[in-house]
């Protein structure tokens, strides 16, 4: 439930910055067509700036990612793979919830003091809330957080082998819902490995729901304790991080732990390898510009929606609010990696996604009924979990969009961040 994440990232602005942040709105993907070569798959090695793989720069349009970098064009095409892939191919870092669904009642809403369709973060009157409604209501119980969420729609775009997926957070120690947690995740196929601490209890997301409402209490808790020197530097624990060939990260986490992210894209740098970061919510542009852009040299592939992009575009200069514009612009910023192009993949709802890589081009989403969509909370999360499959399997760049598509569609059909036991996608 990345949108209440947002909310909870947000109040931490607010207390580091002392300004309310922009909301973010999660946009939904679909399917996009017109096949292209995506030269994403490990760049060779040291490909010359100067060997032509693509054909000119050609204009597309608009948002959400795709395929565009600037005029250089080194990369070679991508090769489809059909060699298995290894456990620990694609390694994701962020904030972990338990998420909680239920039927609750009008008197559950009223004794919080919840509206019926809303998204707030907890406060010490919903303390009681988590316990009670596990206790009076029949609940389920998913693996959430923004980063998770998509990690683990990746792992089921991908089905098989098992763990695919590594995931890093953090979570309470020896308490029941972080039990519940790794369960959850165990269940979802991804190898997640928890940073467990005392100081706080495992960050949650209850879905009060009454008939077609849903109402959001998030509380981050645990999510913000992650410490670079506590987890991620433990010898086995970095292994998993240099098993990875594909990395992602969404903005969220610029503000838990800069130093972690930072140690994570200068090792995918270093070693050519792919990292993906998530601008997440126009607060994190605005209020952590400067986290962010210590991140960016190291940024291979840039996740967004339209919102962001424009909050983005405006903390940067870019003196445009045309989404091509942005994404060309954003893709020529400083990069360190020179051995690849970086891609920009803006999102835009039921409108053409942009992408820029050697050009900018703009796919169209899936077709859906309005009276289909029953969710759009996930849809973000699971359009970079579709892409990010595409991704690790060295697909072109435009199938990526299309998994992205696919699965965001999927999602936006469902309550919460969840799917059906298998994908059909081709």
């Amino acid at each position: 439930m990345a949108s209440v994440e947002l909310k909870a990232n947000k109040r931490l602005s607010e207390e580091k910055k002392t300004e309310s942040p922009t909301k973010k709105t999660e946009t939904m993907a679909s399917d996009a067509p017109k096949a292209k070569k995506g030269r994403f798959s490990e760049e060779k090695k040291t490909e010359s700036p100067s060997k032509k793989t693509e054909s000119p720069r050609k204009k597309t349009e608009s948002p959400n990612k795709e395929t565009e970098t600037p005029t250089k064009k080194t990369e070679s095409p991508t090769k489809e793979t059909t060699d298995k892939l290894s456990p620990n191919t694609l390694f994701g870092m962020g904030n972990p919830l338990l998420d909680i669904s239920a039927v609750v009642d009008k008197d559950f809403l009223d004794k919080y003091t919840l509206k019926p369709n809303d998204q707030i973060l907890a406060e010490d009157k919903h303390k009681e809330l988590f316990e009670e409604i596990v206790k009076k209501s029949k609940v389920e119980y998913h693996a959430g957080g923004a980063t998770q969420n998509s990690i683990k729609i990746a792992q089921w775009m991908i089905q098989e082998p098992h763990k695919v997926g590594t995931f890093f957070g953090c979570i309470g120690k020896d308490d029941k819902f972080g039990g519940i947690l790794k369960q959850k995740a165990e269940e979802a196929h991804i190898d997640a490995h928890y940073y467990e601490q005392e100081e706080k209890p495992t960050g949650t997301c209850a879905a009060c729901i009454t008939g077609d409402n849903r109402s959001l209490v998030a509380n981050l808790a645990a999510a913000e304790c992650y410490k670079k020197d506590k987890h991620l530097d433990l010898e086995e624990n970095w292994e998993l991080v240099e098993k990875a060939k594909v990395y992602y990260i969404a903005g969220f986490f610029l503000t838990v732990s800069l130093e972690s992210i930072l140690k994570v894209a200068k090792h995918a740098s270093d070693n050519n390898k792919l990292f993906c970061l998530n601008l997440s919510a126009p607060f994190i542009c605005q209020f952590f510009k400067d986290n962010l852009m210590q991140v960016m040299p190291y940024v291979d592939v840039l996740f967004g929606n339209e919102t962001e992009a424009a909050a983005f575009a405006k903390e940067l200069e870019f003196e445009t609010k045309d989404i091509k514009e942005i994404a060309k612009k954003a893709q020529a910023l400083t990069k360190v990696n020179k051995k690849r192009e970086r891609i920009i993949v803006l999102t835009q709802g039921k409108d053409n996604t942009a992408m820029a890589s050697d050009k900018v081009e703009t796919f169209p989403v899936m077709k859906i009924d309005p009276k289909d969509i029953v969710d759009t909370n996930g849809a973000g999360d699971a359009f970079v979990g579709g892409f990010l499959s595409g991704l690790v399997q060295e697909k072109p760049l435009v199938q990526c969009v299309k998994a992205a598509h696919y699965a965001a569609n999927v999602i936006i059909r469902r309550a919460g961040c969840t799917f059906p036991e298998k994908p059909n996608f081709k």
